[in-house]
């Protein structure tokens, strides 16, 4: 048996093999992240001794093990990616000294992948990877999207503080939004006409009434908001990139739901999680067969509680928070969102609050049971039925 332990790193990986033993059968050597290094390795590894059976291992960091990975895949040689916490426990525990070089690293994962049982990774189809990466540049560009809509309301608040109240907050409605970008600054909204004022009802709907429409003027223009010549040209500018921020993430939600057509999973089916929302959390698991009960799932997504033993005694803390941030953060929001379509989890919601959890807390035991019905689902391929959630 060879155990075959890789140190990833941005530009370059360190790589040595060792038997069962501990007996290094090759040095450690590194090699490029590119088609050349990887080419390389692949040299190395199929000079080792053919009747040996070669178990790959490196740790999960980030991103940068993804393009070996498929080199991998590709090649038909199986590998387990490590948990880096894990590695580094068995590190602590195998000295005390503080060494740490890449070369010793690859000889502690080496010496790990040896201790433990060892389960490939997974193929991952090609609608995973590209869910996982579209769902990534969702999320960036929500935040961007945020951070202007901020700019645009703090732009408001010293150029028309009246304006927010006027329209109950909501910035992002379609009447507000076809104000700001006709007319945009106080001055020009208080010189609206009768002629405007039809485009703006049939905006609306028809719910923006000629009182309406009145109080925006004289508020507008007896406004408290202090102006600058620029102002026009600095709200156009929000607007612009707000707009182009809109459109780039109605089309990757376009792209994200043809992707997550070309999977087979019962997510969906799930009353209350929407496209992105189900699409991130099928990116993020990858494979349910890499956990072997729910509660793996739970941890992976750092819902699990922590414990306590001492003794005679052993208490249950607070949310590990040690798994996937993003798996974890789509799952409380999902939690959220499906009390309104699930009558039971709404009682066990409820049923927290009275035993005195905060909002937080009994949602995030909303969040396990959610967990827990969807590794029912994808273990067993059925679809979501309100009868499993008790």
């Amino acid at each position: 048996m060879l155990y075959i332990g890789i140190d990833i790193s941005k530009y370059k990986h360190d790589c040595i093999v060792i038997d069962e033993s501990g007996v290094i059968i090759r040095n450690v050597f590194s090699f490029d992240n590119s088609r050349t290094g990887f080419d390389q390795f692949m040299k190395m590894y199929r000079s080792l001794d053919p009747k040996e059976i070669k178990k790959i291992g490196f740790e999960a960091t980030g991103h940068y093990q993804n393009n070996f990975k498929i080199y991998l895949e590709r090649s038909g040689i199986k590998f387990m990616e490590l948990n880096a916490l894990l590695v580094h426990k068995f590190k602590n525990s195998q000295t005390l000294r503080g060494v740490k070089t890449d070369k010793t690293d690859a000889r502690l994962i080496a010496s790990y992948l040896s201790s433990i049982e060892f389960k490939p990774y997974p193929k991952i189809s090609y609608h995973i990877l590209a869910l996982r990466s579209l769902c990534k540049r969702h999320f960036d560009l929500i935040n961007e999207r945020t951070k202007y809509l901020l700019r645009l309301t703090n732009f408001l608040d010293r150029t028309f503080p009246e304006f927010k109240e006027f329209i109950k907050g909501n910035i992002k409605s379609k009447t507000a939004m076809y104000i700001l970008h006709n007319y945009g600054i106080a001055s020009k909204i208080a010189n609206i006409n009768i002629q405007s004022y039809e485009n703006i009802r049939k905006e609306s709907r028809g719910h923006f009434s000629v009182a309406k429409f009145t109080k925006l003027r004289e508020l507008a223009k007896n406004t408290v908001g202090f102006s600058y010549e620029t102002d026009l040209f600095e709200i156009k500018s929000l607007l612009r990139v707000y707009d182009t921020l809109q459109d780039e993430i109605s089309s990757l939600e376009n792209e994200i739901t043809m992707h997550l057509s070309k999977i087979n999973s019962r997510i969906p089916s799930i009353l209350g999680i929407g496209t992105i929302s189900a699409a991130t959390i099928i990116a993020e698991v990858e494979d349910i067969s890499r956990f072997d009960n729910p509660d793996k799932l739970l941890a992976f997504a750092g819902l699990d509680p922590r414990i306590y033993q001492s003794g005679t005694q052993e208490f249950k803390g607070r949310m590990n928070k040690k798994g996937s941030v993003v798996l974890r953060r789509v799952l409380m929001n999902c939690a959220e969102s499906i009390l309104m379509y699930n009558p039971a989890l709404y009682t066990y919601y409820r049923k927290k609050k009275d035993e005195g959890k905060c909002h937080r807390v009994a949602l995030s035991h909303v969040a396990r049971k959610l967990v827990r019905t969807i590794y029912k689902l994808e273990t067993e391929h059925i679809d979501f039925d309100l009868s499993f959630v008790k």
